[in-house]
């Protein structure tokens, strides 16, 4: 019969994980288990590409591990941070507010379809479209996505407002340019 957590884990996090002793297994496990397909999920978003997305949720596991035998969940955010960008999948440039009128925000209350969302969302500016998914996606509080991005929590909520005001700009553009 062969372990279920085997089952789960990519092939050089069981190395890692074998290697260590029973007591840190069982941390690495729960740890694993909470925050993967978080992790996985944040990838996919900030490279969009699935392949791409699984071999930084493992580097970024590996790294956490090896950092400290009873990783926190932030310490696995700032893990995948410096995968992302080590990796060169993401520039981080300062939060900058462009307030800009929101032209015609009527036209987005139309029933807006995901696929709309889903693009609009990777359009984003990598600064901005973390902030979105930190916040609005897995729930993080601005104190929370300002420690791990190494900004204010000012900065963090201007970068949310301007994630928000753009999405609802790409998802107007992209239904504009889809019904002509």
């Amino acid at each position: 019969m062969t372990n279920p957590f085997q089952e789960t884990l990519p092939v050089a996090i069981l190395r890692f994980c074998l290697s260590a002793q029973s007591e840190r297994l069982e941390h690495y496990r729960a740890a694993y288990e909470a925050n993967r397909h978080r992790v996985y999920s944040f990838a996919f978003w900030m490279t969009d590409s699935e392949m791409l997305a699984e071999e930084i949720s493992e580097r970024t596991f590996l790294r956490a591990f090896s950092l400290n035998d009873q990783p926190t969940d932030e310490m696995i955010d700032k893990a995948l941070l410096r995968e992302l960008k080590n990796g060169k999948f993401v520039t981080l440039a300062p939060v900058r507010v462009h307030c800009s009128t929101v032209n015609e925000v009527s036209n987005v209350r139309r029933n807006a379809k995901r696929v709309d969302l889903e693009r609009a969302i990777v359009q984003l500016p990598h600064t901005e479209r973390m902030i979105f998914c930190m916040h609005d996606g897995d729930g993080y509080d601005h104190d929370r996505i300002a420690r791990t991005l190494g900004i204010s929590e000012d900065e963090s909520r201007q970068g949310l407002h301007q994630a928000r005001l753009r999405i609802r700009e790409l998802v107007n553009s992209n239904a504009m340019t889809a019904v002509a």
